[in-house]
C-alpha cells in the first residue's frame, strides 16, 4: 500500500509539472530548454521537454544525453533525505554541450516522501548569441583610439592611378591594342565614357594615346555610341 501511494504521489507531481515545461519555454524564448525527467527510467528519462534545439535532445532521451557537468543530476542521485518530501534547487551553474557551447542551468530537484528523489525540472540558457552580442558591444564601447593620420597621396597622382585602371579594364588583359578591331574600340570608349573618364581633364588625350587613334577619332566614337542609344 506504501508502494501504491508513492507511485501516485509520484505521478501526481510529475503531471503536476508537466504544463509548466512549455509555460516556461514560452516566456523565456528559444535561448531556454526546459527539460522534465523522471530520473527513475535513466534509459528515457526526458518526459517532457520545451526548444530541445539546444542540447539535441527530445522526450525518451536518455539521462546520459544531458549536457555535461550538470550538478543537478549529481544531486539528483544522493541518497535519500532523511527530512521526506524536501525538495531541494541547484541554482546557477554551468553545464557544457556535446559540441562545446555553454549554458547557464539550474535544476529544481523532486523528492517523495520516503525522501527519493524521483524527478527533477531543468533549465538550461544558451549563452552563444548573448556572449557574441557581449563581444560585440564591448568593442563598440571601447574607447577609439586614434591612429595616426597617414598623408594621402596626392590627389593628382590618385586620379592619375584611376584614370589608368580604367583604360586599362576597358582595353582588355594584356593592355594591347595590337589585335582590336574598330568596333573593339568603340566598345572600349564606351566602357571608358560610362566610367567618367572622358569628364576628367586630360581623359581624351589618354584614351587616344592608349588606343593608338586621335582625339578627334575617341569624339567620333562618342558620337556614334550616341546615336546608337
Amino acid at each position: 500500500m506504501k508502494a501504491v501511494s508513492l507511485a501516485a504521489e509520484r505521478a501526481a507531481v510529475i503531471n503536476a509539472l508537466r504544463p509548466v515545461v512549455p509555460m516556461l519555454a514560452s516566456m523565456a524564448g528559444p535561448h531556454l530548454e526546459v527539460v522534465l525527467h523522471d530520473v527513475s527510467k535513466p534509459e528515457s528519462s526526458v518526459i517532457a521537454i520545451a526548444n530541445g534545439h539546444i542540447s539535441g535532445r527530445s522526450v525518451g532521451s536518455s539521462v546520459l544525453e544531458g549536457p555535461q557537468n550538470d550538478k543537478g543530476f549529481a544531486a539528483a542521485t544522493r541518497i535519500k533525505s532523511k527530512e521526506g518530501a524536501q525538495h531541494s534547487l541547484v541554482e546557477d551553474y554551468m553545464t557544457v554541450t556535446a559540441d562545446g557551447r555553454e549554458l547557464r542551468s539550474a535544476s529544481a530537484i523532486f523528492r517523495d516522501a520516503s525522501g527519493e528523489p524521483f524527478a527533477t525540472l531543468c533549465l538550461n540558457a544558451d549563452l552563444s548569441g548573448f556572449q557574441a552580442a557581449h563581444g560585440w558591444l564591448s568593442q563598440m564601447l571601447k574607447p577609439m583610439v586614434q591612429a595616426a593620420p597617414q598623408p594621402l597621396p596626392p590627389a593628382e597622382s590618385q586620379m592619375d592611378a584611376l584614370m589608368q585602371e580604367i583604360i586599362s579594364e576597358a582595353v582588355g588583359p594584356g593592355g594591347s591594342t595590337d589585335a582590336m578591331r574598330r568596333e573593339d574600340k568603340i566598345e572600349a570608349v564606351g566602357a571608358m565614357q560610362r566610367r567618367g573618364l572622358f569628364i576628367v581633364k586630360g581623359g581624351v588625350e589618354r584614351a587616344a594615346a592608349a588606343l593608338r587613334v586621335s582625339r578627334y577619332t575617341i569624339y567620333n566614337y562618342m558620337e556614334q555610341l550616341r546615336r546608337r542609344d
